[in-house]
């Protein structure tokens, strides 16, 4: 079984069972946004995270293996996303990349921000205008080494 497969699998059946993500990640014992990308295909699960999932969902140890097996990483095709809420993201980097760049860089000299040692927390915010999406980055920043 692919791994787009397996994804198609784990939907379908989170749908079926009406889970949600974060319901899905506290069986796993896993950060809701890292079970999240894992059961989407962005990441691999030890064998004790995917036999938590396909217990959960009701699925097979097919979809346990592909679970294990290492991602293509990067979900997303390279032109422009026509998602709305995946542009809007794409949106912010076009607009704010450049600002990020130069603050990180002022901050912490000549490097980058880990995507591999990384965190990502996504929270809703109340507000009586219209509540608010709060998304916290936390990378290990990696400086450029000189040789």
């Amino acid at each position: 079984m692919t791994r787009k497969e397996s994804t198609e699998r784990i939907l379908e059946a989170k749908q079926a069972k009406g889970l949600t993500y974060e319901q899905i990640a506290q069986g796993v014992g896993q950060h809701p946004v890292w079970t999240t990308s894992a059961l989407l295909g962005q990441a691999s699960m030890s064998k004790k995270e995917a036999d938590r999932v396909v217990e959960c969902l009701g699925l097979g140890s097919e979809v346990a293996e592909a679970l294990q097996t290492c991602p293509m990483k990067g979900s997303l095709d390279s032109s422009i996303p026509v998602d709305p809420l995946i542009y809007r993201l794409h949106e912010i980097t076009q607009v704010y990349g450049t600002t990020i760049k130069a603050i990180i860089h002022e901050k912490f000299g000549d490097g980058i921000m880990s995507a591999i040692d990384f965190e990502l927390n996504i929270e809703r915010i109340p507000d009586p205008h219209g509540d608010r999406v709060k998304m916290t980055y936390n990378g290990k920043f990696l400086p450029y080494r000189k040789w």
